[in-house]
């Protein structure tokens, strides 16, 4: 299938994000979206996904022009998109999401079914079982499953979104053979939309590169970085130097802590944080970390052991009562844990107001929305609604919904889908918690991030924290293979 994108316009009241963009895309490559949070990108691909409608441009398959109304009509056509939230439900099984948008019968043949899940997994190596209920599934499984069902379902364009964002390196360097089979022995039309410039060098043809909205570029690659760096950005400021933690109190003690899943049981625990340090939490996915997390933040029931804030007990507190003691956990799930889809972001505003009345004083909270939305450079509105934000907007905003005075903050893949100037933005508001004593304990499966941003890292395998290591004494090689097992 060639696909052509001709003069695509799309605006979200005065943000224009997609401004005369018009594109060309062959079959048997595989092409880069690339550009800074807000450029556009996942605006342009929802278009060409039948996900939202462009205000004015046309799509052309194969040199016809075709609109499509819904992601069925262009899965129909022959282009699938797996978007950077799954958008399975996580209640029912493997075998049950795969079923969802297929045409509907009286009878399904249930053995030819998952004959057909194991069958495709094992043609482009993924290893699910149809059995396996969505909740037991790591980020990177729940890709698996939807570019499946994006195959099965006959794409022959296959857009991925921020793929990579959450998942190990082992996921990443499956998900990555499987788009060059698709490309090259299948002769099917990848896109990968990204910010991550060497993943978009290790694995396009060809990059796309948009900037507030306009295709400013483009680019055969691999070409030199900084051919893409200037025009993804117009000027990117210098990364500062982060102030390492002088860690005199202790200000979080866990204490023979155990926390069990039906899927894992997070094995006795006992560790310290100081008042101002970065703690960085290692593992693969699923290895105990998340679990930790979670504990602290009152998400999850204890088993056994004790949570103590400055010589307090949270370990029976739920995640409000914990928050108003001075915790607060920021989710990876913007949508599905962070923020409620259809509010605007003064609604969320109102929300999290620490000294609510009877009444909502919408004036006030309208005020604060517009002051935290430029103190926090979100490109959004007071009236916006949180899902038309792209992601990046979305993790912003998280941020400025955080309370005024924290004394632990609990971040779960914060810079997850962010480009560099963004990633950057948000570790300075993490380091001017940190110079008011306040502790960040945050999960990220880039190595060199954890490295870099953290002065002591626990390392966690297969429910276990096996060592907490200093961070400027280790190595993204030491820390791999001490994840992996290795002593």
């Amino acid at each position: 299938m060639r696909v052509e994108l001709q003069r695509i316009h799309k605006s979200f009241g005065p943000v224009h994000a997609n401004n005369d963009i018009s594109l060309t895309l062959e079959p048997g490559n595989i092409y880069g979206i690339l550009g800074e949070n807000g450029a556009g990108k996942s605006t342009l691909m929802k278009i060409l996904s039948g996900y939202q409608g462009a205000d004015s441009g046309q799509i052309l398959v194969d040199g016809e022009p075709l609109e499509f109304r819904s992601p069925a009509d262009a899965l129909t056509a022959g282009v699938g998109m797996l978007y950077q939230e799954p958008l399975d439900l996580p209640p029912f099984t493997v075998y049950e999401n795969f079923l969802l948008g297929k045409k509907s019968s009286l009878q399904v043949d249930s053995r030819g079914v998952a004959k057909a899940i194991l069958a495709l997994g094992k043609r482009y190596g993924f290893e699910i079982q149809p059995d396996e209920r969505i909740t037991d599934l790591s980020l990177g499984e729940r890709q698996q499953l939807e570019v499946l069902r994006l195959l099965a379902g006959g794409a022959e364009v296959l857009i991925l979104d921020e793929p990579t964002t959450g998942i190990s390196a082992e996921q990443k360097e499956l998900l990555f053979a499987s788009m060059r089979t698709l490309a090259e022995k299948e002769r099917k039309t990848l896109i990968l939309v990204s910010h991550k410039l060497d993943e978009v060098q290790e694995l396009c043809d060809h990059a796309f590169v948009l900037r507030k909205g306009l295709l400013v570029g483009d680019s055969k690659v691999p070409c030199p970085t900084q051919t893409l760096v200037s025009m993804m950005f117009e000027q990117l400021p210098p990364r500062r130097e982060r102030p390492a933690s002088e860690m005199k109190q202790a200000i979080l003690e866990v204490q023979d802590l155990v926390v069990a899943t039906p899927r894992l049981e997070l094995q006795p625990l006992t560790m310290k944080v100081f008042a101002g340090e970065t703690f960085g939490l290692a593992g693969l996915e699923g290895s105990g970390q998340e679990l930790l997390l979670k504990a602290i933040a009152g998400l999850l029931p204890i088993k056994q052991g004790r949570i103590l804030l400055d010589g307090q007990d949270l370990g029976h507190l739920n995640y409000h009562k914990a928050r108003r003691k001075g915790v607060a956990y920021v989710a990876a799930g913007r949508l599905e844990e962070g923020l409620v889809a259809g509010l605007t972001l003064t609604e969320h505003m109102a929300l999290v107001d620490e000294h609510p009345g009877f009444f909502v004083d919408w004036t006030s909270n309208r005020q604060r929305s517009a002051t935290r939305i430029k103190d926090y450079q979100v490109i959004g509105s007071p009236e916006s609604q949180v899902e038309q934000l792209s992601g990046g907007n979305q993790q912003r905003f998280l941020f400025a919904l955080l309370p005024s005075s924290l004394q632990v903050i609990l971040l779960e893949h914060p810079t997850r889908g962010l480009d560099l100037r963004s990633t950057d933005w948000i570790w300075q508001q993490m380091d001017e918690r940190r110079k008011t004593g306040a502790a960040i304990m945050f999960i990220s499966a880039d190595l060199e991030e954890i490295i870099e941003r953290s002065d002591r890292i626990a390392v966690f395998s297969a429910g276990r924290m096996s060592r907490v290591v200093d961070a400027a004494k280790t190595s993204v090689d030491e820390l791999g293979h001490l994840i992996g097992g290795q002593q």
